[in-house]
């Protein structure tokens, strides 16, 4: 690929190579097998979990419609990077074009923040149900979905459309091998000859900043509802409420682990080997996937009644 005017890729190779594992060559048998099942399962379980919703007339209302989103963004996320990591293991596929690998950049930390998003709107849909149920349904309508949803988008987009934007601008004329599984935007922009001060601290401020206040405002809304939770005297509403909001809490901290991949990357790498973080971001992309829909699905009642119902119906 030839030098442009502009300062956008300037190198003779017209892709990028992906060194996945190339120091743990064992990883990559290992893992072969564990991360295929996983996509397998998130594909399945966000699949049954969109169709029972989709025909389940019972089941059209603002939360079934979030956990619609959020098994969307998960299938996204899944195929954007699991089948390409697939395919190094088994046939050594390690290329992929400039246009390929700025776009999958682009899903990632779009859809990434999107989900991120998305667990803060439903930590607000369980606060309302939990801690003010008579006004439920006047506040959590299918308006405040559409208004939610146009919000997760307008925020998102604007916030990850700059990262390939500024990777893609620089100017890659040396090695074109990107030392991880995925195209990661610091993994492919420490390969450009020019200066990634602002790729850098674009994406660690962007993560924390938006990330950050996600997490933060989740936290509130589960301590809010805890502490309502506790004050209640029904028999079993206790436990039930403890149980569904503890494991939703459990996923998001788990989902949260991007955190820590910003922080073995940038702060510790020395200490730690290259493709622990690697294995983390690949991990990532799945692990999250195939439990999301078990964890918020399998477990509502409604929905377990649903995937019945279309069972018998199929039979």
């Amino acid at each position: 690929m030839t030098a442009h005017q502009n300062g956008t890729i300037s190198t003779g190779a017209s892709e990028f190579l992906l060194n996945c594992f190339v120091r743990s060559p064992t990883w990559q048998l290992w893992l072969s097998l564990p991360l295929s099942l996983l996509f397998l399962v998130a594909m399945g379980a966000n699949g049954v979990l969109l169709i029972t919703i989709w025909l389940e007339a019972s089941l059209h209302q603002p939360m079934y419609y979030l956990l619609s989103l959020l098994s969307l963004l998960d299938i996204v996320l899944c195929l954007t990077v699991i089948p390409k990591v697939l395919a190094i293991f088994w046939f050594d596929l390690r290329s992929i074009s400039f246009d390929a690998c700025f776009l999958q950049m682009f899903i990632m930390n779009f859809f990434y923040a999107m989900e991120s998003c998305t667990f803060m709107v439903m930590a607000y849909d369980r606060y309302v149900a939990i801690c003010h149920p008579l006004r439920y349904p006047s506040i959590i309508t299918e308006q405040f979905v559409a208004k939610a949803a146009i919000f997760i988008l307008g925020r998102n987009v604007i916030s990850a459309l700059p990262i390939p934007i500024l990777s893609s601008r620089l100017h890659y004329c040396g090695r074109n091998v990107i030392e991880n599984c995925i195209c990661a935007n610091m993994s492919v922009s420490k390969l450009s000859c020019d200066d990634v001060t602002i790729n850098r601290l674009y994406q660690f401020a962007g993560g924390w900043t938006l990330l950050g206040s996600d997490l933060v405002l989740i936290f509130i809304s589960y301590s809010l509802i805890l502490q309502t939770v506790m004050g209640l005297k029904a028999e079993g509403a206790m436990a039930k409420a403890l149980s569904t909001c503890g494991s939703h809490f459990i996923l998001i901290l788990f989902f949260s682990t991007v955190l820590l991949v910003f922080v073995l990357t940038h702060v510790v790498t020395k200490k730690v080997s290259p493709d622990v973080p690697v294995l983390l971001n690949v991990l990532h992309h799945v692990i999250p996937a195939a439990l999301n829909p078990i964890v918020y699905g399998v477990r509502t009642q409604e929905i377990k009644q649903g995937i019945q119902r279309l069972l018998k119906k199929g039979w």
